[in-house]
């Protein structure tokens, strides 16, 4: 392949967006079987919320990890690795017999989950620049936004086919599926001559050096906690679902789909946009669009003595529609700051916004599932605070995501 000649992008979105869906799915598929998993396991609804914040944890833990591993060894061997060890891992949430089992199996899924979101946004970087990395940016968060709609109905119908383990024994397949198609189908877009040496020492400066840099931690924080207004409600689906709509098992659809349809949506919309609207703009009008939601949410709740369809869900869809607008054109701005250190960069970006994900699964999401208009107040002030991230860096930096004007495409190797 001759740098004239680049990899399909057609084919890389559908392999990265796979890659970015099977962390998701461990997250959402297993929702409609709380209920379930927790009558076996002997576990209130507390405790099985700990399944998704012992998972977000330990998926924080080594997002700091993925990205320098695959700067120094290659992207594709790493990501090789981690499918390994989240099949193995999926195996083992299957066979669990107590919570205390299931626990440690789905910290090691949080392991090794992160691995195909955080070195596929460096692989899209290694390989495109500027407009046409936005487009796949886009494309592959096109296809990522299938995972929380599609998840919990697949959850859903597994579980009226077979019991919990049924559930974790797809997520392996899902994955081993997912390794084939990477060994045969994914060229290693980081070659030897690029890589950097995986020593602690330099890598401790290198991301102390990446944490303090202002505008690092300002573009990190908006996108995290604008995020944190829809994980939010993501976090909190059985009770907003089950107990707030009283909705059943095989429901969950009634909440995502309209949620993932707002964020295909404005994937769409931003990769449309890319090389017409000033990244700036467009990143702008996706925050405008989660301020709207957030009044709409709010008012309604206000309102309503009984959260109900549609109303119930339309503003998280269009809050989901605003995020996909501003995060890919964010996240390039991030990955262009450190050219030489994008696995590390992608890694620290993460890391960060995993960290406010499980904060809001391990404590917010319970205090406050209770009530709609608790939902809608705490997502409120997260949007809030990151357009306030947002308006501090554009007002900082009048033009602060430009990208190169030329896109490049970087020659990807077959080795491993």
């Amino acid at each position: 392949m001759s740098p004239g000649d680049p990899p399909s992008t057609r084919h890389l979105a559908l392999l990265l967006g796979g890659l970015a869906m099977f962390g998701p799915f461990s997250i959402d598929t297993i929702f409609p079987a709380f209920p379930q998993i927790g009558a076996h396991l002997g576990a209130d609804k507390l405790a099985m919320q700990q399944t998704i914040s012992v998972y977000l944890l330990a998926y924080a833990a080594m997002s700091l990890v993925h990205g320098p591993l695959s700067d120094a060894l290659g992207r594709k061997r790493v990501i090789l690795v981690g499918l390994a060890v989240f099949t193995l891992a999926s195996v083992g949430c299957a066979l669990s017999t107590t919570l205390s089992e299931l626990l440690a199996f789905r910290a090691l899924q949080g392991l090794s989950a992160g691995v195909g979101l955080i070195v596929g946004r460096a692989v899209i970087r290694d390989v495109l620049h500027g407009d046409d990395a936005q487009r796949l940016m886009s494309q592959v968060s096109m296809i990522f936004g299938i995972a929380p709609a599609v998840a919990p109905v697949l959850g859903g119908w597994l579980l009226g086919w077979h019991r919990w383990p049924a559930i974790f024994l797809f997520l392996a397949s899902f994955a081993a599926l997912l390794a084939v198609a990477v060994w045969r189908g994914l060229p290693e877009t980081h070659p030897p001559e690029a890589r950097l040496p995986l020593r602690a020492g330099p890598l401790s400066r290198s991301y102390l050096g990446i944490a303090r840099n202002p505008r690092f931690l300002r573009l990190s924080a908006a996108a995290a906690m604008n995020f944190g207004a829809l994980f939010l409600y993501i976090s909190s689906a059985p009770a907003f679902v089950l107990d707030l709509l009283t909705l059943d098992e095989d429901q969950f659809g009634w909440f995502f789909i309209p949620m993932i349809s707002g964020m295909m949506l404005g994937a769409f919309a931003s990769g449309r946009a890319a090389g017409r609207i000033d990244g700036q703009r467009m990143a702008t009008w996706g925050f405008a669009c989660c301020g709207i939601a957030m009044v709409l949410n709010v008012g309604y709740n206000l309102l309503a003595s009984q959260p109900t369809l549609p109303w119930a869900v339309l503003p998280a869809s269009l809050n989901a529609f605003g995020i996909a607008l501003a995060f890919p054109i964010i996240t390039l701005a991030i990955l262009d700051m450190y050219p030489q250190q994008r696995g590390s960069a992608s890694s620290l970006q993460a890391f960060l916004g995993l960290l406010v994900n499980a904060v809001i699964a391990g404590s917010l999401s319970s205090m406050l599932s209770g009530s709609g208009l608790a939902l809608a107040i705490g997502a409120s002030a997260f949007a809030l605070i990151g357009w306030m991230f947002w308006w501090w860096e554009t007002r900082g930096a009048p033009q602060p995501l430009r990208v190169p004007p030329s896109p490049t495409v970087l020659e990807p190797t077959d080795q491993m």
